[in-house]
């Protein structure tokens, strides 16, 4: 494994902190949508209710995003990261480059 553990550290909390970043910005965007019939049509709130729902969806991959790199970050520390979960051989460095809270070789993810 060419890239070394502070250099995956580093990518890995630059990561985390972009995540909360775009997960802050669009808080408003999951907002309730509110009940003015006078200012919004039905079809209006219709559709600001599924960019909600749209929005909802998004910030739950941004949570799930946040749990991996908390779980490579943890890999990190006990000197598992870069390494298959299933297997145990080395994770290939283009793929940690890629997506550094990566669990599997190539080999594994496609089984």
């Amino acid at each position: 494994m060419a890239m070394d553990i502070e250099t995956a550290r580093r990518r890995l909390l630059d990561l985390r902190a972009e995540v909360l970043a775009d997960l802050a910005r669009a808080e408003a965007d999951t907002a309730p949508v509110k009940l003015d019939q006078d200012s919004v049509g039905r079809l209006s709130r219709i559709d600001a209710m599924q960019m909600q729902e749209m929005a909802l969806a998004a910030k739950q991959r941004r949570r799930t995003e946040i749990d991996r790199i908390d779980a490579a970050l943890r890999r990190v520390d006990t000197d598992d990261f870069g390494y298959c979960a299933q297997c145990g051989d080395a994770i290939a460095d283009a793929r940690l480059e890629t997506a550094p809270f990566i669990t599997t070789c190539i080999q594994c993810a496609s089984v």
